[in-house]
């Protein structure tokens, strides 16, 4: 068994069965971990998430931005943006089922020396508290009121924000950080280009998830990056780079050009 974790999805289904097959899935036996983004910007958010609604068991996926905005349109709670490509899955027979095992979806996952998350964590956590911290903001997520949490996080405001809220934007949204700690929102470049004195959440000097090796994707800019403490997957598939599979057991890396 072998246990394959996989950068963001976007929608692109062709070019995800084709590394399927380049790593020699065996949906009997091994498992996918998946850092989140399932849909939107590629061409097929609908068949993807059929699909991994269908493997279920076998797949291990967080939620990440883009599964949230679909979220808070499905609600109403956000509009649809000029270049997204969620319009089939809106429009779906089945909808409410995918959207009802979606929004159930974790936040983190974590197995042995791995964690998986979208984007990342804020400096003060440890693996056990960004797993409370996740497991409490996922719950509230899928509970009754979980759609008015989901329209705050598509708001831009800032001020008053609660800790639910901020710690749902750090899991999903997260690329450098300020000196204070504080997420750079509008940033989203390659990490030697941020802002004077942000860094990387991955190199904040109070980081106390060092212990862990974070399984992430979010920052297509970063491209993949491994190292003891980061796997960072997203490889900018949507954005014509490659989809990018990793085998957890012996570090294999398999990638494959964007087939859409």
């Amino acid at each position: 068994m072998a246990t394959w974790a996989i950068g963001d999805v976007h929608g692109c289904f062709r070019t995800l069965r084709k590394l399927l097959k380049r790593i020699g899935f065996d949906g009997a036996a091994d498992r996918l971990w998946l850092t989140g983004d399932l849909v939107n910007r590629g061409p097929s958010s609908l068949e993807t998430l059929e699909w991994a609604r269908e493997l279920d068991s076998r797949l291990t996926v967080v939620l990440g931005n883009h599964d949230l905005h679909l979220l808070a349109v499905a609600a109403g709670a956000a509009e649809e943006r000029a270049r997204d490509t969620l319009r089939e899955v809106l429009r779906a027979k089945r909808r409410d089922d995918l959207f009802d095992w979606l929004v159930r979806r974790p936040l983190l996952v974590r197995q042995g020396r791995f964690l998986l998350v979208h984007a990342g964590l804020l400096p003060e956590w440890t693996p056990e508290g960004a797993e409370r911290i996740a497991r409490a903001v996922a719950d509230r997520l899928s509970s009754r009121s979980g759609a008015k949490l989901v329209a705050a996080y598509r708001a831009r405001r800032d001020a008053g924000d609660s800790f639910e809220l901020r710690a749902l934007r750090a899991l999903t949204m997260v690329r450098t950080l300020r000196p204070d700690g504080e997420l750079v929102r509008e940033f989203s470049g390659p990490p030697e280009e941020a802002p004077e004195g942000c860094r990387p959440w991955y190199d904040h000097p109070d980081r106390a998830s060092r212990e862990v090796t974070v399984v992430c994707g979010h920052w297509a800019a970063l491209g993949l990056r491994l190292r003891p403490d980061l796997f960072a997957l997203d490889s900018g598939c949507a954005w014509g780079g490659q989809l990018t599979a990793v085998c957890l057991e012996d570090g294999r890396v398999e990638q494959v050009p964007n087939s859409e």
